[in-house]
């Protein structure tokens, strides 16, 4: 299960886990929040969630070397 990063009003974005298998043509995707929080997101299949960087790579000092280079990965490093 891959973890990704959901848009939230307060904290800017939050990491979630996919909980459940994502299929193309499905409207929600199944995430739980680091507080243990589960939701059902609306997705646009177009426009997935970014995806969460593995943990080793927090804290890098050299930004090209993250696996998924986007907004969040960039505040969360």
């Amino acid at each position: 299960y891959n973890r990704v990063w959901i848009p939230d009003n307060e904290e800017v974005w939050q990491s979630a886990e996919i909980t459940k298998n994502y299929k193309p043509g499905d409207g929600f995707l199944h995430v739980q929040l680091e507080d243990g929080t589960e939701l059902s997101y609306p997705v646009d299949p177009a426009a997935l969630p970014p995806l969460r960087n593995p943990d080793i790579l927090v804290g890098e000092n050299d930004l090209t070397a993250l696996s998924y280079l986007h907004e969040p990965a960039v505040l969360h490093n």
